[in-house]
């Protein structure tokens, strides 16, 4: 057991009276993770801003041209394929073309609408994970500081001209379902999860995370809701390769596949662009970045531990497969991801009291 109180934490953190050995094992791999995510390989560039914003301003004028065009009465999947030839992008493999979830929800609803339903998961996100925070940090300082890093997390989806964004709209959707899952208490977490896979299919990490989590827990009936929102996503992704081969051929653009392997410091690249350090230079919020993620395995705690594993899934999968031209993945995981730093000073000061923790011998000579 650590000799020291919490700082702010209500209860002692996960490294508190570590061996000295393990201690200084996690500091070093802290070092490492810090570097990592800082230092870019000299085959790597991340792209230039301008080449980044005319990127996603490309994509949300094709899902707004989409949606025009449904309000008019056109398929889905027509339109898509229409505009996306025109615009030249990719039409093979089927997952080029994204759910139809969002754009129909979009369609349905004039563009204020669906703008003040995004804010309104906002606050739904937000309004939950306050109410959570208090399990963290009971201390009323803290709690309001954890709150302005949540914010800082969620700035990126009160962007109205992001409507489009099904990347948005899975995040919240995922930061909302891990504040509501507890223990016997599921259903809603599961229902919340299924509902951004259904606008973004790669929202099914998250799930299978969860998914782990449940059946290494021993929560047979968690695991089985689990189960089976994701083959509630393989019933729809398979009705839309289906929906999406009859309005494609052979002669249209296949895409290049996702083989990136950009690394830990192209995911640290996408959250920078996904949260407040959009306004600090790479070289600072990088490292910040860094200490976020370590803050999550800093609580002794079963909301923490899936937040961390989540972040962690995410960064293996941005690090391996996401191209330069994908960075918009980091908005799946960066909700909650700065609030990791309130948990930090508990954190290191755990470790490094624990790391300089070895016992002193002292010999003493004995004359006779």
């Amino acid at each position: 057991m650590s000799r020291f109180a919490p700082i702010w934490l209500a209860a002692p953190s996960r490294y508190a009276g570590w061996p000295t050995a393990r201690a200084r094992g996690a500091l070093i791999v802290l070092l490492l993770l810090i570097a990592a995510f800082t230092i870019q390989p000299w085959r790597g560039a991340a792209p230039p801003d301008n080449a980044r914003h005319d990127s996603s301003s490309l994509d949300v004028a094709l899902y707004d041209v989409i949606v025009g065009d449904m309000r008019h009465g056109d398929d889905y999947y027509q339109a898509a394929a229409r505009e996306m030839r025109a615009r030249s992008y990719p039409l093979r493999p089927f997952v080029t073309v994204r759910l139809p979830t969002l754009a129909r929800v979009r369609a349905a609803m004039p563009e204020w609408g669906a703008v003040l339903l995004l804010w309104g998961l906002v606050a739904a996100t937000a309004a939950a994970w306050l109410s959570r925070l208090g399990e963290f940090l009971p201390a009323r300082a803290p709690h309001i500081m954890a709150g302005l890093l949540l914010a800082g997390g969620l700035i990126a989806a009160l962007q109205p001209a992001l409507v489009a964004f099904h990347e948005i709209w899975a995040a919240l959707l995922i930061a909302w379902s891990l504040a509501e899952r507890r223990a016997g208490r599921w259903i809603t977490a599961v229902a919340l999860a299924t509902s951004a896979m259904l606008i973004r299919e790669t929202a099914a990490l998250y799930v299978l995370v969860m998914a782990g989590f449940a059946l290494f827990g021993g929560h047979r009936r968690e695991t089985l809701g689990w189960c089976l929102s994701l083959l509630v996503l393989a019933g729809v992704v398979a009705f839309h390769a289906l929906a999406v081969s009859r309005v494609t051929g052979p002669l249209d653009l296949a895409s290049d596949g996702w083989s990136g392997l950009n690394g830990a410091w192209f995911y640290a690249m996408t959250l920078k662009h996904a949260t407040i350090l959009e306004v600090f230079p790479f070289a600072v919020a990088a490292p910040v970045i860094a200490l976020a993620l370590f803050g999550w395995t800093v609580p002794d705690h079963p909301l923490a531990s899936r937040v961390a594993a989540m972040l962690i899934a995410y960064g293996v999968l941005i690090g391996c497969f996401a191209r330069l031209n994908n960075f918009y993945w980091g908005l799946l995981a960066a909700p909650v991801l700065l609030v990791g730093l309130a948990f930090v000073p508990d954190g290191l000061r755990d470790l490094i009291a624990a790391a300089r923790n070895a016992r002193r011998i002292t010999v003493t000579r004995v004359v006779r």
